[in-house]
């Protein structure tokens, strides 16, 4: 699905965006081996039914690479942005075949020394259950298009 603001469009405190991902088996698969990881967790089904998880998970590069990658394609549609930092907490495995939902909030704006703004911003990945897979806290150097 594609990306949603659900706020006006002032960059405030509060500001809000989000987007859904619906994860494959092959697409967990295929990032997976691109990144890696030779976990049979994201790769052998088989295996990964005799698991207390019950199927295929994605990993944790692909479900933070998302999530990750949402706020740099949302704010570089706005201006210029650079991730200066981000903390990921793996609260919940994401199964192979579940559509999640990513959203981050904006919870501070500060002005920067040589331009642009310092964002501070609360992420997460929720699955249909609306239980929260992927808890974020990320800050990036903004600067709109004027």
């Amino acid at each position: 699905m594609d990306e949603t603001q659900l706020t006006g469009a002032p960059i405030a405190p509060g500001y809000r965006f989000v987007q859904t991902h619906a994860f494959s088996e092959e697409q967990v698969s295929r990032f997976a081996m691109a990144a890696g990881d030779e976990n049979p967790l994201h790769h052998d089904a088989q295996f990964a039914r005799g698991t207390r998880f019950g199927g295929l998970i994605a990993s944790a590069t692909h479900t933070t690479s998302l999530l990750l990658g949402l706020t740099a394609t949302h704010f570089a549609r706005r201006g210029s942005v650079l991730g200066t930092s981000f903390s990921v907490d793996l609260l919940r495995p994401v199964l192979a075949t579940e559509t999640v939902l990513m959203e981050w909030c904006v919870t501070s704006i500060a002005a920067h020394s040589k331009g642009g703004s310092i964002l501070e911003l609360q992420g997460a990945m929720k699955g249909a259950d609306d239980r929260t897979r992927v808890h974020a806290h990320g800050t990036v150097l903004f600067t709109p298009d004027s």
